[in-house]
C-alpha cells in the first residue's frame, strides 16, 4: 500500500506525484460519468460547456475557457460543432461586435433535465462506494487547493 509522504523523510525522497494522482482520480471519476455523456451523444468538453452555461447563464468564450478548462483554440472548434448540432447559439454584443455571447438552446436545456437524475444516481453510488465523508472532504480539499493556487495564497504550516 502506498502511504502519504511523512515529514520525516530523507532529503533524497521525492514527493508523491500529485498531478499524476489527480489525473488518475479524474480518469476513475470520468469512467463513472463518461457512459452517461456518451448515451446523450456528448463529449466531455461539450458537457462541461453545457453545464457551465446552465449554471451561469450566457457567457463569453473567454469565460467558458476559464470555467471549463478548455484552451481557446479547442473551444472555438467545440463551440462551432455545438452550434451546428443545435446545443448552443452565439450572438454578438450590440455595443461591441468583437464580443460574442454563448447561450444554451432549448435542446441543451432538455439534455440537462434528462441528465440530472442520472448524475444524481451516480453521485449517490459514489458516496455509497467511498463514503459521504470522503466525498465531502474531497470537495473541501480540492476547493482549498484551487483557491490557494489561483490566488497565490500562502498558508501557515499546520
Amino acid at each position: 500500500m502506498v502511504t502519504s509522504r511523512s515529514r520525516t523523510t530523507t532529503p533524497h525522497t521525492m514527493h508523491r506525484n500529485l498531478p499524476m494522482l489527480l489525473l488518475r482520480a479524474r480518469e476513475l471519476m470520468m469512467a463513472r460519468f463518461r457512459p452517461l455523456l456518451t448515451a446523450q451523444g456528448l463529449t466531455e468538453q461539450q458537457w462541461r460547456i453545457i453545464r457551465a452555461l446552465h449554471e451561469n447563464g450566457p457567457l463569453e468564450p473567454r469565460q467558458l475557457c476559464a470555467l471549463c478548462t478548455i484552451s481557446s483554440p479547442s473551444l472555438a472548434g467545440v463551440l462551432a460543432r455545438m452550434e451546428d448540432l443545435g446545443h448552443v447559439t452565439k450572438e454578438r454584443f450590440e455595443d461591441d461586435q468583437r464580443r460574442v455571447r454563448v447561450s444554451l438552446t432549448t435542446q441543451s436545456a432538455e439534455v440537462v433535465e434528462r441528465m440530472k437524475p442520472l448524475l444524481e444516481a451516480e453521485y449517490q453510488a459514489l458516496e455509497q462506494q467511498v463514503g459521504t465523508k470522503v466525498v465531502e472532504d474531497l470537495y473541501v480539499a480540492v476547493d482549498a487547493l484551487i483557491k490557494a493556487l489561483a490566488t497565490g495564497e500562502i498558508r501557515e504550516a499546520e
